[in-house]
């Protein structure tokens, strides 16, 4: 009889029931919070509902599948892959490929096959209203550097304003890859992914702020026809000149050149269709997982984490206001030719910024069609983000 009481003690002492705190109830009911978002709200769920359920796995206590002491590198500790790989959990193992930067890379590869780069071909202005948006993140990154925020972590923070989750990721984990930080890439990715899914809410009201009745009612012109010569020579002309000019830029910008050359190339049509399906959804699968993995609470439920969300929604708030603001000079400077909306687009939030865009000029003119105007500023965003990393990646130390 007490042989089996002390097996049943055992049991109970090495249960998750015996060893959950209250910090951790409250991130399993964050989880939830986000797995509802998810899947009623339609919010962002093919990321949003693998980081919420990685989340959920590691703040079940007991369950061994991701362990945080593997990946300390404070100290002038280094990774220990051995170790990883011999005790590490299956979520340790899949959180190599964000530690080592392999996951954004092939997402931007996914991306590349899917996206139609002719309206920005079509109407190079684009570039410039992509260019404008990025300002959020470079006026955040002063702004958290006010706020107490480590080089590092401000840069982490402010590619948030990109609204391009990868892109965030892949900074992230490259700047908060070495030292002991407050925030990690969990904490970026959680809130980048956050505002992307929140982009019809938060830039309609920015957009109808800053622009008039008159010009949210202006009837662009049709773009031209793009050549198919044009749409090769593109990606390969964008990635010699990205490369050569800002070299931290060539992982994210060369998978995405190179996945556009796949689809628009014709001749590599199995490349292509595997890329953006089989590949992108099992690469989104790990990447979310194991992001979702690092958010446990100590990384939560602090105030630091409280003002990466507030910085957040500064630095996209900020991008988004910047490209209308470009596009109401290129309206001025056109003589009323250029709607500013589509200048809001140029946050890297493909396709839903170009999609809100039409939206609100629909408002004002049921009659008018930005949807592929806004596509220019919208993949030029992409760029624009990718860029943007690399700047960032240049300047601060890691």
């Amino acid at each position: 009889m007490n042989e089996f009481l002390n097996t049943l003690l055992d049991l109970w002492n090495e249960s998750g029931l015996r060893n959950l705190s209250w910090t951790h109830a409250v991130m399993i009911l964050i989880s939830f919070v986000f797995i509802y978002l998810a899947i009623k709200k339609g919010f962002e769920p093919l990321l949003l509902l693998p980081i919420a359920f990685g989340m959920l796995l590691t703040n079940l206590p007991g369950s061994g599948m991701y362990n945080p002491d593997l990946f300390d590198i404070s100290s002038g500790k280094s990774l220990d892959f051995g170790r990883i790989l011999h005790e590490g959990g299956l979520l340790d193992l899949l959180y190599l490929g964000v530690k080592l930067q392999i996951y954004p890379p092939l997402i931007f590869l996914g991306i590349g096959c899917m996206t139609d780069f002719g309206p920005l071909i079509a109407n190079p202005k684009s570039f410039l209203l992509g260019a404008a948006a990025q300002a959020g993140i470079f006026i955040t990154f002063i702004g958290a550097a006010l706020f107490g925020f480590t080089p590092q972590e401000a840069g982490a923070i402010s590619i948030i304003g990109g609204a391009d989750g990868p892109t965030a990721i892949f900074v992230s984990s490259k700047l908060l890859g070495s030292g002991s930080f407050n925030i990690d890439t969990g904490t970026i990715a959680l809130a980048a992914y956050t505002y992307m899914a929140l982009v019809p809410i938060i830039q309609p009201p920015v957009m109808k702020l800053l622009t008039t009745k008159k010009e949210r009612g202006v009837v662009m012109a049709q773009l031209r026809e793009v050549s198919k010569t044009e749409k090769i020579i593109f990606p390969i002309a964008v990635t010699i000149i990205i490369a050569l000019l800002i070299p931290s830029a060539t992982p994210l910008v060369g998978m995405l050149m190179l996945g556009n050359l796949f689809k628009e190339s014709g001749v590599v049509d199995r490349l292509a269709k595997t890329a953006q399906n089989e590949l992108m959804n099992i690469v989104t699968i790990f990447l979310g997982i194991s992001v979702g993995a690092t958010t446990t609470a100590d990384k939560i439920i602090n105030v630091k984490f409280l003002q990466v969300i507030v910085l957040g929604v500064v630095a996209f708030g900020i991008g988004t206001a910047t490209g209308v603001l470009f596009g109401k000079l290129m309206y001025v400077v056109t003589k009323g030719k250029v709607n500013p909306l589509i200048g809001s687009a140029g946050v890297s939030a493909v396709p839903m910024a170009a999609r809100v865009s039409q939206k609100v000029g629909a408002q004002e003119n049921p009659s008018n069609f930005l949807l592929m105007h806004a596509m220019g500023p919208n993949v030029a965003g992409v760029i624009g983000s990718a860029v943007a990393a690399g700047v960032l990646l240049s300047i601060v130390p890691h």
